[in-house]
C-alpha cells in the first residue's frame, strides 16, 4: 500500500491540544473538526492542507491528553499518514483505531522538507522523496495494523469480520 503526498513539517512534542484545541472538543463531526486543526499554532493549516498530504514530525507526536478528536481531525482534514521519530502511545492506538497510519522513522525528519512530495510504502517502510529522489526508511507497519488502515479502522474491521463469520456459518 503506497501513499503519495505533500509534506507538512512539525517539531517535537506536538500535543493533542495543539492538534485540536480543547474548545473544539464538543464537536464530533470529523469535517467540522478538520476546520480547526492546528488552529492555535498554524491557523493557515486547515485551509491549505489537501487530501493526501503527510505530516512529518519529531519526537513524541500526539502527546498530552488521550483525546480521540486529534487523529480524527487530522484524517478528516485529508492527512493520509503521519511520520515521526516517535509517538505518544495512546495517540498511536487512537490513530490506527480510526485508520490513520503512523510510521516511526529516525531519518525522515532530517531528509524531508515542507512542501516536498513523497511516496510512502506502508508495507515495506520505504519513504522516497520524490523531489530530491533520496530515500529513507521507517519501521514497517505490522500486517494486522496495516489491515486496520485498509479496512478504515477498528470499528469497520470488526464489522467486516463479523459479516465474514456470519457468511461462513451459513
Amino acid at each position: 500500500m503506497k501513499i503519495e503526498g505533500r509534506v507538512w513539517k512539525f517539531g517535537d512534542d506536538v500535543d493533542t491540544d495543539l492538534i485540536i484545541p480543547a474548545r473544539y472538543l464538543n464537536i464530533s463531526d470529523g469535517r467540522e473538526l478538520a476546520r480547526h486543526v492546528f488552529a492555535d499554532v498554524r491557523p493557515d493549516f486547515a485551509g491549505a492542507v489537501t487530501a493526501g498530504d503527510i505530516i512529518v514530525a519529531g519526537r513524541n507526536f500526539g502527546c498530552g491528553s488521550s483525546r480521540e478528536h486529534a487523529p480524527l481531525a487530522l484524517k478528516a482534514a485529508g492527512i493520509r499518514a503521519v511520520i515521526a521519530r516517535s509517538f505518544a502511545r495512546i495517540f498511536y492506538r487512537n490513530a490506527f483505531n480510526i485508520g490513520l497510519p503512523l510510521m516511526e522513522s529516525g531519518e525522515a525528519e532530517e531528509l524531508l522538507q515542507e512542501g516536498e512530495k513523497i511516496s510512502v510504502d506502508l508495507s515495506t517502510g520505504k519513504i522516497e522523496n520524490m523531489t530530491s529522489h533520496k530515500t529513507c526508511s521507517a519501521q514497517r507497519i505490522p500486517d494486522f495494523m496495516r489491515n486496520l488502515v485498509q479496512t478504515g479502522g477498528l470499528v469497520e474491521h470488526v464489522r467486516q469480520n463479523k459479516l465474514k463469520k456470519k457468511t461462513v456459518r451459513r
